[in-house]
């Protein structure tokens, strides 16, 4: 019997884990929803983003994604239909989505309908704020089917979920649209979180330090896009001084600012003779942030031709100088930052889509000025305290304020910088900045 039993326990077929990617912007979303799933018995990966949800579906291989109704960095329709060319075998749930492609439902779509009506029944404020859905509402299996009763009805007796936590729910206002309830900050995230470097309490700015710091003690690549102005250097340094290669040298290159011709040298360094007027060989960019971080400012600006060559270095750590034959292994931590919407420049072929899912696995969106207004004052009292370091100590008057409120900011906050600058030098001996000092002149970038 004990020789049947062991032969028996042998051809027992092994159960695989099955794995769940959850893609959304609301972090306490995918915490509730991974608390039912693994309760479920499922292994789960969460992703902020559609970048960061490519990433992870490389790297887990699974059984299902659950996307959220808005992705802050790539447009859903889009991101489905590349998703499910490139991965076809993951069955993908979206939430209150219609889409045009009819696919039928796959063999985990009551599982995933009963999770998101477990965390719905604990908090109104679920996906967005929607209200209370039916399950066809709440996920589509990318399909307009109708479940039967069958298909909706679960048994709580069949499973015993583990109750997913209802702390730090922040319920958006009736009136705020997906973007800006995706930024609200769970109680648990003290301001105190904040990167002293980066001024700024509103939800959006707590937003970028929260990123930065999950983000920077690991090696994961990370796109920084945001508006000119924005302060995505100061986020890429950030990046570095919280990582583990805060030691090793934090190297930047701004890709629009060298001409196409040198660009190709000045990243990946070069021989003597190489070309007309290299005397001497030289290190490049990457070869000299060896150990550390390489910060690829404005990539979208980068040529076609020398996006296939950075794409060969990401994906094996090896470069070869121009005018060279042998290759150099390098260990440098990529951060890109960009202005421009490359999600949107890989579908129109101006950009690599495989270097820009390389690069893009994790993103950090930095606010323009004019999105995190309420941040106003303690951005000009900043920068009145570092003027004040080298002329007399400014004030503001209140009028001056209203003024400052009232313009679009389209430079940002580094126009906000410039423009204090001009108001102190009008002022002259003046020890508070009045509203005809304030001239917003031209924008310096």
């Amino acid at each position: 019997m004990a020789a049947t039993a062991e032969i028996a326990s042998s051809i027992r077929p092994r159960i695989r884990p099955r794995t769940a990617l959850v893609a959304s912007a609301d972090g306490s979303f995918r915490q509730r929803l991974s608390g039912v799933l693994n309760g479920l018995r499922w292994q789960v990966r969460e992703a902020g983003g559609g970048a960061e949800a490519w990433g992870e579906a490389m790297d887990a291989q699974p059984q299902v994604i659950i996307v959220d109704s808005w992705l802050p960095d790539l447009e859903l329709d889009e991101f489905l239909h590349e998703f499910r060319a490139s991965f076809p075998c993951v069955e993908v749930i979206t939430a209150g989505h219609e889409t045009s492609q009819e696919i039928a439902p796959g063999p985990h779509r009551n599982e995933i309908l009963y999770a998101l009506r477990r965390i719905q029944e604990n908090d109104t404020a679920a996906w967005n704020a929607a209200p209370r859905l039916e399950d066809e509402q709440i996920a589509r299996c990318p399909s307009r089917l109708s479940a039967s009763a069958e298909e909706t009805s679960f048994s709580t007796s069949a499973v015993s979920p583990a109750e997913p936590s209802t702390e730090n729910n922040t319920e958006p206002a009736a009136s705020e649209t997906p973007a800006e309830s995706s930024v609200r900050r769970p109680d648990s995230i003290a301001v105190a979180e904040r990167i002293p470097e980066l001024i700024g309490n509103s939800p959006r700015m707590l937003e970028v330090s929260r990123r930065i710091r999950r983000v920077a003690p690991r090696n994961t690549p990370v796109l920084i896009e945001g508006p000119t102005g924005s302060g995505k250097e100061l986020v890429a340094e950030a990046l570095h001084q919280l990582s583990s290669r805060n030691r090793k040298p934090f190297v930047a290159i701004n890709c629009a600012a060298i001409p196409e011709t040198l660009l190709e040298a000045e990243l990946f360094g070069h021989t003597r003779g190489a070309f007309t007027g290299a005397v001497q060989g030289r290190t490049g960019r990457i070869e000299a942030a060896d150990g550390g971080t390489l910060f690829l400012d404005e990539i979208g600006e980068m040529p076609l031709a020398l996006q296939s060559k950075l794409l060969r270095f990401v994906e094996s750590g090896e470069l070869q100088r121009v005018g060279d034959n042998e290759t150099v292994k390098v260990d440098v931590r990529i951060i890109a930052a960009t202005h421009q919407p490359l999600a949107q420049h890989t579908q129109a072929g101006r950009f690599r889509a495989d270097l820009y899912y390389r690069l893009a696995v994790f993103l950090i969106p930095t606010p323009g000025l004019a999105q995190h207004l309420e941040d106003l004052a303690l951005l000009v009292d900043h920068f009145l305290e570092q003027l004040g370091r080298s002329m007399p100590v400014k004030r503001i008057s209140e009028e001056a304020m209203a003024k400052l409120r009232a313009h679009a900011w389209p430079g940002n906050v580094r126009e906000l910088e410039h423009v204090l600058e001009r108001a102190a030098i009008l002022a002259g001996d003046e020890p508070v900045l009045k509203p005809e000092d304030i001239d917003f002149g031209v924008i310096v970038n």
